[in-house]
């Protein structure tokens, strides 16, 4: 059964000013997530991940296509939808007046849940709240309000789970807590849906991965065979100094740490060539298998060059 449900997406934002084209942030996007799925959405900035969570949690309407939760259209049948929905957004919204547990009780009432002590006690615990329950909102790190609202988006047991960038900015401790907790409840068959930046957490999590570039679909399918499809290694090197034009190109440059794609034993040993003649040194030399970075990166390069023909 579909938890949810995307049919031919599309949303165009008007002009801003005289002069200047429509903003089309989905195109006709069709995306069916199973129930129970653990499921990523990836992308650049600006691709459209954020618009499609925003039509799911009715925050804006769809130009065109419809979305279900369920079976319920999230516009003819809000209500309903939006009951069986739990989102954590990126902005971190907080009410200021009130302690952590006020707020989800607060949070409770809006979708009329009652004596629901028990399980806002192990949302707390499980979340590493359990000492800040009667802590004003205002007094909380941007990391325990991050948690906050985890708390907010499960307080009404949802049975669709939406994760917008839930890590953006925490600390590892948090990362560990969360995903520890969502896997728990993913494996009670709660359906999660994931947008990140952090890739790894999209491979070690995700069942099935969708990507998205410029509001289109560019490669759905299961990661295991995302990351089988891969068409290269990964030749990683530490180096002191520019690397060539025409390895800067293709590399993967994090400080010290060069990665380059590779096919063959011959493209290896050119490269390293190519990196000598340059009068730079390699260290820690060695060839890895592809990993969803790494894919993702061929998936938005291919996808560019097909656009530029």
């Amino acid at each position: 059964m579909s938890a949810l449900f995307f049919q031919s997406v599309s949303k165009t934002y008007p002009p801003r000013s005289a002069g200047v084209q429509p903003f089309k942030a989905l195109d006709r996007v069709t995306l069916e997530v199973q129930e129970g799925e653990f499921f990523g959405l990836l992308g650049p900035n600006g691709a459209g991940k954020t618009t499609l969570i925003s039509i799911i949690a009715g925050l804006t309407r769809a130009s065109e296509g419809s979305v279900q939760v369920h079976g319920h259209d999230v516009q003819a049948d809000y209500a309903a939808a939006r009951r069986l929905l739990g989102v954590v957004p990126q902005e971190l919204v907080f009410d200021p007046f009130f302690s952590v547990r006020e707020a989800l009780k607060i949070q409770s009432g809006y979708f009329g849940v009652k004596g629901n002590d028990a399980w806002i006690d192990e949302l707390l615990e499980s979340l590493g709240l359990a000492d800040k329950a009667h802590a004003n909102m205002r007094q909380l790190s941007g990391g325990m309000k991050r948690r906050v609202l985890v708390a907010q988006a499960l307080v009404h047991k949802p049975r669709v789970i939406v994760l917008d960038e839930p890590t953006a900015g925490v600390d590892v401790e948090l990362r560990q807590t969360l995903w520890q907790f969502i896997a728990k409840l993913n494996k009670q068959g709660h359906t999660v849906l994931l947008t990140t930046h952090y890739l790894e957490e999209a491979e070690a999590l995700c069942g099935r991965i969708a990507m998205l570039k410029q509001g289109q679909v560019v490669a759905l399918e299961r990661t295991s065979d995302l990351l089988r499809s891969a068409t290269a290694q990964v030749l990683r090197l530490k180096l002191d100094g520019e690397l060539p034009a025409g390895l800067k190109a293709m590399a993967r440059v994090t400080g010290r740490i060069v990665q380059l794609p590779v096919h063959n034993a011959v493209e290896i040993e050119n490269h390293l060539a190519t990196i000598r003649s340059a009068g730079l040194v390699a260290e820690d030399v060695e060839i890895r298998q592809a990993d969803l970075e790494d894919v993702f990166l061929e998936v938005m390069n291919r996808n560019q060059a097909g656009s530029l023909k």
